[in-house]
């Protein structure tokens, strides 16, 4: 019964090296064909990102502009407006902030 017992075990073990061993090779397949693909789709984005650059280029943009004739052209010193940076509120002068809210809304802020 012992050696019985001793050969199922040794059987067992022997199977069960053989199992893991072929998940082993699987999962580097697997490794492998995922990391060509990575290498693909890194090529493939940055294929992409070149044409997107090329597409968003002003001369690219000028040539379709007279392709599609869309009669656009660059903007007249009349039609910018120039707005001025506000100027930084310091937490201690917030309530001045809001009087100068209040004054140019002409509502109040509660």
């Amino acid at each position: 019964m012992k050696a019985l017992f001793l050969c199922l075990l040794i059987a067992g073990s022997a199977v069960g090296y053989v199992w893991q061993k072929g998940q082993i090779y699987q999962l580097g397949q697997q490794i492998r064909q995922r990391e060509i693909r990575l290498v693909q789709l890194k090529d493939m984005n940055q294929k992409l990102g070149d044409q997107l650059a090329m597409l968003r280029s002003p001369p690219m943009l000028d040539r379709r502009e007279r392709e599609l004739n869309l009669g656009l052209g660059p903007a007249q010193p009349s039609q910018i407006w120039r707005l001025p940076e506000p100027s930084p509120v310091s937490s201690g002068d917030q309530d001045a902030a809001r009087r100068l809210a209040v004054r140019q809304t002409g509502t109040t802020t509660q």
